[in-house]
């Protein structure tokens, strides 16, 4: 017998601003689409993949040579190198990649993990949109039903 999990990873939003290096008199925000694993089915041998995106919007003074940093955090797990999404006591081990290729794991930059800088290329606005990749790790023999995690993206400019 096959059991089938669900997995979503949410992403929700909070903005930082740090002194005005990359946008001069800037106010910038961020929204994001969560990963939708859809069914996982834990006796595949290959892993679950799904995408998702952070969008950046700033208006101001942006200066062309800046960059904006974008971070996560590791979610409930507290542990952005193993990080899980949660039904109730049940975990399923998921990840958050900088890549297509899943090798570097989306963090705060400490630990193993990268963070992705995104360069200012306008001037009084600019918007650039950020893919997420995610992956779940094939095998994990979990209960079905859902299971979510939240991350916290954190936009330094």
């Amino acid at each position: 017998m096959k059991g089938i999990g669900y997995g979503l990873a949410a992403l929700a939003c909070m903005t930082v601003a740090t002194p005005g290096w990359a946008c001069t008199l800037c106010s910038c925000s961020a929204s994001t689409t969560g990963i939708g694993f859809g069914g996982y089915d834990p006796g595949s041998s290959s892993p679950k993949d799904g995408s998702g995106s952070v969008t950046l919007s700033c208006t101001g003074l942006v200066s062309l040579a800046g960059t904006i940093e974008i971070a996560m955090s590791p979610g409930g797990s507290g542990n952005a190198l193993s990080r899980q999404m949660s039904q109730g006591a049940a975990s399923l081990l998921y990840n958050l990649y900088t890549n297509g290729s899943r090798t570097t794991i989306w963090g705060t930059g400490a630990a193993g993990t990268s963070t992705v800088s995104a360069t200012l290329t306008g001037l009084l606005s600019f918007s650039q949109t950020v893919s997420v990749y995610g992956r779940i790790p094939a095998g994990q023999w979990v209960k079905a039903g859902p299971y979510a995690d939240s991350v916290i993206v954190t936009i330094t400019y």
